[in-house]
């Protein structure tokens, strides 16, 4: 039993949910997710490492692609456990502190993954607008100041609002919509003022999200003005198909952003299996597909997989 004081208004645990109506389904929707993190982790690993074995690769284009790949990691990492739990062996229930600890990963991993977004649009400006100048500017001591930077930024934006949580008393409805725990989820459960978690929460989304979001459509806007302004159609398609795997990356992470929030704010009365689902959207489909995009789109990344794969024919 979760243990639940009226009196001091004060809750030692939530409880997670599963799939609204499809609870007989459980093992069968988490046989399906445990795959779809397997694939995804074996996936951003395999970047990883064919970044870091193959000494061609080592640009700034690439370096920033092992930023998103440690990032789709840790998005995995942060709430496979609670997910599979919930779906697999119906623990359910879940420690306050440990809840907010893990909407403090969540956050800061999402806040990145945008982060790396903006630093890849900046790598494909100046790639395309600037050739001559980029290796000059984007040196491998300011891609990692970059990084820096935007590792911090993501990591301390969390901070107030994770710190109020701690200190917030919870005496509502116990049970959370997701199978792992969000702030938007989190703070209506608190019987307390939340006005500044929300502000703050909507602030950041916008100064982070909302200005990283601004940033890569001015950039591709100038990017295009470069291509449009070059003589040779084939190196205008050159120069664009560098940028093909970085948009399909940015639809994959934002539109599922922004059907999340969309459901929270306003789809009070949406059925909780789409709040779910979309939940669960949110978290895998970026980490699933970004692999998949980069290991396709990307030639560097598919010759190095088909010489890996030939070797290995070769061996048996």
């Amino acid at each position: 039993m979760v243990s639940l004081n009226r009196t001091h208004s004060t809750l030692t645990a939530f409880l997670l949910s599963g799939f609204p109506g499809l609870e007989g389904s459980h093992h069968w929707i988490a046989t399906l997710i445990f795959s779809v993190y397997l694939v995804a982790m074996l996936g951003n690993v395999m970047i990883l490492y064919i970044i870091k074995t193959d000494l061609s690769l080592h640009q700034p284009m690439f370096y920033f692609l092992s930023m998103l790949a440690l990032t789709d990691l840790g998005l995995c990492i942060s709430t496979m456990p609670t997910v599979l739990g919930v779906l697999w062996f119906q623990v359910k229930k879940i420690n306050v502190y440990v809840c907010i600890f893990q909407l403090y990963f969540i956050h800061t991993f999402s806040f990145m993954e945008s982060a790396v977004l903006f630093a890849m649009a900046l790598d494909r400006f100046l790639a395309i607008c600037f050739p001559l100048r980029y290796t000059s500017i984007l040196t491998n001591s300011r891609v990692a100041k970059i990084g820096l930077v935007l590792s911090l930024r993501s990591t301390m934006l969390i901070v107030p609002p994770f710190l109020r949580l701690m200190w917030f008393p919870y005496c509502n409805n116990i049970t959370l919509s997701h199978s792992f725990c969000l702030h938007q989820n989190v703070i209506r459960l608190a019987c307390a003022d939340t006005s500044f978690n929300s502000y703050y929460a909507l602030t950041g989304i916008l100064f982070a999200l909302g200005s990283d979001f601004l940033f890569i459509l001015l950039s591709y806007g100038m990017i295009l003005k470069t291509v449009l302004s070059i003589a040779s159609e084939t190196e205008r398609r050159k120069a664009l198909s560098t940028c093909v795997s970085h948009v399909c990356a940015i639809l994959v992470f934002y539109i599922p952003v922004i059907g999340l929030s969309i459901v929270h704010r306003f789809g009070k009365h949406a059925p909780p299996l789409l709040r779910d689902v979309m939940g669960n959207v949110y978290i895998l489909f970026p980490p699933l597909m970004n692999p998949i995009i980069y290991s396709i789109k990307t030639k560097q990344i598919y010759n190095r997989i088909l010489r890996i794969v030939s070797l290995k024919g070769h061996q048996y």
